[in-house]
């Protein structure tokens, strides 16, 4: 005998306003249960017996596990902020020496083209105060 076989006895013996208002609470009870408890509510009905099934809990083990994720996330942001200091530390530090040697290649630049009798005294000592100046 199934659910339905009951249903159909009493819907027999009993009037219809009866069997309507008895769908009704039957309706309204469902419709609670699974707003309670969700799909388990098939298998358990109200009486919950799966551990950690509160609310409360799932809740509660919900805002450690965003807290968990936040703080990696947050260390990582912390550690990525380090490394991108150091590499601005290293570019300047590229930056720097790629300037002064392209200073001496040009001191020294100048130096041969005097020696080749290109330019002259004063052109160099030209080139060698806009070097300086740089």
């Amino acid at each position: 005998m199934t659910g339905w076989d009951a249903f159909e006895r009493i819907a027999g013996i009993l009037p219809p306003i009866a069997v309507t208002v008895l769908f009704a609470v039957a309706v309204v009870i469902f419709i609670v249960g699974f707003g309670m408890h969700g799909t388990s509510f098939f298998k358990n009905g109200f009486r919950q017996t799966v551990s950690g099934s509160s609310l409360e809990k799932r809740f509660d083990s919900l805002e450690a596990k965003f807290d968990e994720g936040f703080s990696r996330l947050d260390n990582r942001m912390t550690a990525l902020e380090e490394r991108m200091t150091a590499f601005d530390n290293r570019l300047t530090v590229i930056e720097t020496n790629h300037f002064a040697h392209l200073k001496g290649f040009l001191t020294e630049l100048t130096g041969i083209l005097l020696d080749k009798s290109i330019i002259n005294n004063a052109e160099k000592a030209r080139l060698d105060n806009q070097l300086v100046n740089m």
